[in-house]
């Protein structure tokens, strides 16, 4: 693809009938953090909330008549879908979008509100971008690429068009992040044009690399899976004429996590109260790995947030991770003595750290196998601090920061029921959530009973809440009841509650 041609493309695009020219906006508190001059540029503020109109309508618009009366057809996983559907509603053409099954719901009825014809096939966009090009041949209508089209990429392109004119100065690196490739190659080829200086650094999800594999090798490479998680650059391969331009005019491909990812959602949200999609804070993500990893400062920067179209229910998901994906809490698995105080022992051990997670459910007379997320204030220099410390103080100890069989899962399941355990009472409690709050509860409860099963997840609410099992003989309730008015906090018991006798109790 010749390089001044797509120029002149970009230059002469027509997406303004549909797209605006968006805000590029100062990152002050993540500038102020990372000690350089940091913009994002807010294409998740376009009609679709993705930028993805721009190379959608500017392919639509240049059909000839002839092929707009044949209709036309698409494959995406959302975004590329909602900018057919939104395109062909405004130059008053049908269009048929095949999507994955596992799209989110938020995409899928965007489309159709839009007008578009939805067809759920497959789970992967490769999967339905070839049920797409057999309906294609079928009917005569045309194919709409969602990235590895001339016009396409022309309409993406236009983004750099005006980041550099939004710009007093040139930025000495812009991140952009890379499914198909699309939006980079239109990207790279308008600032590489203008200004050979400028950086080029594409980010992808580490589940899903397939540019930077393709870069690798040195030829396009089909990967054997996805992670679909940032659905939005979810390709298992890199397009033929998107891999060509980014193997010329990209500096470079940067991996990030889904813990990373969800911390860039995150970082987002504080600084501009707007939430990304994960594909849309994927080139934050990458910054920031990349700023720690060449240790710069005052240097200038852009990232874009391709977009905003998340269901709700996945912000649950993204909530639980940030803070492991920012390194500001550690997960471990602490085994203890299985005797009275060694809660408040280990929390002792902790110190003022704040205990966002504490998972435990009787299993032997001898030891007890705790989940615990701590909060972290340095980062993985303090992770290792903590492991190691606990180890030393005779509390053997596995780190489960990077498990992710751990993260998704094992966190949830730890309780059941427990055979060897008697005369337990089940308890729920509320404590004004502050620092520290925790271990005073549990210098409260003190060493005279047994805490056979413990439960407690900061959820950034004003109160703590705790489901706490006790085993009291019967001859001590009466103590026990003493004990608990004289808490001091709010407190009901759950013993017959029949979700506890169903899965919990003996």
């Amino acid at each position: 693809m010749n390089l001044e041609s797509l120029v002149n493309k970009i230059r002469q695009a027509r997406v303004y009938d549909v797209a605006i020219n968006t805000p590029l906006e100062y990152m002050e508190l993540m500038s102020r953090r990372f000690s350089n001059r940091i913009y994002i540029k807010r294409e998740d503020q376009q009609g679709i909330f993705s930028f993805k109109v721009r190379g959608a309508y500017n392919k639509i618009s240049g059909l000839t008549r002839e092929e707009k009366g044949k209709g036309i057809i698409g494959a995406s996983a959302g975004n590329h879908a909602q900018g057919v559907a939104l395109s062909a509603s405004r130059l008053d053409v049908d269009a048929t979008i095949v999507m994955p099954k596992t799209t989110p719901d938020i995409k899928v009825d965007a489309v159709k509100r839009l007008g578009g014809k939805v067809i759920l096939h497959g789970n992967t966009y490769d999967e339905a971008s070839a049920h797409a090009y057999e309906l294609s041949a079928q009917t005569g209508a045309v194919y709409i690429h969602p990235y590895d089209d001339e016009d396409v990429i022309a309409g993406q392109g236009t983004i750099a068009h005006e980041i550099l004119e939004q710009m007093d100065s040139a930025p000495d690196a812009i991140f952009i992040p890379v499914g198909g490739g699309g939006l980079i190659a239109g990207m790279a080829a308008w600032v590489k044009y203008y200004h050979r200086d400028i950086k080029i650094i594409g980010v992808e999800p580490d589940d899903a690399p397939s540019m930077y594999e393709a870069l690798r090798a040195d030829k396009r490479v089909v990967l054997p899976q996805v992670g679909i998680f940032a659905d939005g650059v979810a390709v298992r391969q890199a397009g033929e004429n998107t891999f060509e331009l980014a193997r010329e005019l990209v500096d470079e491909i940067v991996l990030a996590s889904t813990d990373e990812i969800c911390a860039a959602i995150k970082d987002i949200y504080d600084e501009n109260r707007s939430i990304s999609e994960p594909a849309g804070a994927l080139a934050l993500a990458g910054l920031k790995k990349f700023i720690e990893r060449e240790a710069l400062s005052n240097k200038l920067y852009v990232v874009v947030d391709t977009g905003a179209n998340i269901n709700f229910d996945r912000l649950r998901h993204v909530a639980e991770r940030a803070e492991v994906g920012e390194h500001k809490e550690g997960l471990y698995a602490v085994t203890i003595p299985e005797r009275p105080g060694s809660f408040h022992e280990f929390c002792r051990l902790i110190g003022n750290r704040g205990i966002t997670e504490f998972n435990y459910r009787y299993a032997d007379k001898d030891s007890a196998h705790v989940f615990a997320g701590i909060q972290l204030r340095e980062g993985l220099q303090e992770r290792q601090y903590l492991n190691d410390m606990l180890e030393k103080k005779g509390f053997p100890v596995i780190d489960l920061s990077d498990d992710e069989l751990a993260k998704l899962h094992i966190r949830y399941m730890v309780g059941g029921r427990s055979p060897g355990i008697k005369n337990e009472r089940l308890f729920r409690f509320e404590f004004p959530e502050r620092p520290g709050a925790l271990l005073r509860f549990l210098s409260l409860l003190g060493g005279k009973w047994n805490i056979s099963l413990f439960h407690y997840r900061n959820h950034g609410s004003d109160y703590g809440r705790v489901l706490c099992g006790f085993q009291v003989p019967d001859i001590e309730h009466q103590d026990f009841q003493n004990f608990l008015d004289g808490l001091g906090y709010g407190f009901g018991e759950e013993t017959k509650n029949p979700a506890y006798q169903l899965f919990l109790a003996n």
